[in-house]
């Protein structure tokens, strides 16, 4: 699915100049314009192959803003409802699904489960709660709150599909590496949601919390406090048909697997 995700100007005329950016670890920087229908972005994106590897994080960059999305509201009415579970900046992807457990085929449905039991197991000892219990398949997490650049390291889908399998239908983070962005939506695991403040810092581990897509916030019903999020924009259609290929096939851009 990987190599089916692979221009950088997904989502947008836009091209990547990796010149501006400071760290070798670079975000995204994805538009979502509303001038461009999701069917328009994604036919583009089935034959190019994805680098194989992005470079390890750096340090935080200055430029911040890791996803610009149309500001038109999404129509969608779908809404999450659950625990969070909180991380901070630069969680790389070893972290969320360490390399060792790469040999498992998430199209293989017990591999599948399997690994998402290993999901942000290489999260540093100083997470003292587990996103997973001992011997359980799935965590009792649906959304995970992370700070600045989420998910930046290697690139392997892997990633969002661990989350994913684990149970997490969302992540809402200040930013991402555009590798797990463009991975999130290609696969159609989970929503890639960015916030527009530090989230991570005003939220536990435990808070139940709420998102609504269709008014771009989330709730945290522990503490009382609304958050403003920003918009999932053109990516919204293809992740609710479940990933690049399931949303050509839906919108006739190739054939259908019964075809």
């Amino acid at each position: 699915m990987a190599a089916a995700f692979s221009n950088p100007t997904f989502l947008s005329p836009q091209k990547y100049h990796p010149s501006s950016y400071s760290s070798p670890c670079p975000r995204s920087n994805i538009k979502l314009s509303a001038a461009n229908s999701p069917k328009d972005a994604v036919q583009p994106l089935i034959s190019n192959p994805l680098p194989q590897r992005q470079q390890q994080c750096g340090p935080p960059l200055t430029l911040r803003r890791a996803i610009t999305t149309s500001a038109a509201p999404s129509a969608t009415h779908t809404t999450f409802h659950g625990l969070c579970y909180v991380v901070g900046d630069n969680i790389d992807t070893d972290q969320i699904i360490p390399a060792e457990y790469l040999t498992l085929v998430p199209s293989n449905p017990d591999e599948y489960e399997k690994l998402g039991s290993y999901a942000l197991i290489g999260l540093p000892s100083s997470y003292q709660t587990r996103f997973i219990e001992p011997g359980e398949l799935k965590s009792k997490y649906s959304i995970v709150i992370g700070g600045d650049n989420f998910g930046c390291g290697s690139s392997r889908e892997h990633a969002p599909v661990a989350l994913g399998a684990a149970g997490v239908s969302a992540v809402v983070a200040e930013s991402y590496a555009r590798i797990f962005f463009r991975n999130s939506v290609a696969t159609g695991e989970v929503y890639p949601l960015e916030s527009e403040v530090r989230i991570c810092e005003e939220c536990r581990t435990g808070d139940v919390v709420t998102i609504e897509l269709g008014e771009s916030r989330l709730i945290n019903h522990t503490t009382g406090n609304e958050y403003k999020l920003k918009p999932i924009g053109d990516a919204g259609p293809v992740i609710e048909a479940g990933g690049i290929f399931a949303y050509a096939r839906k919108t006739g851009m190739i054939p259908s697997a019964s075809a």
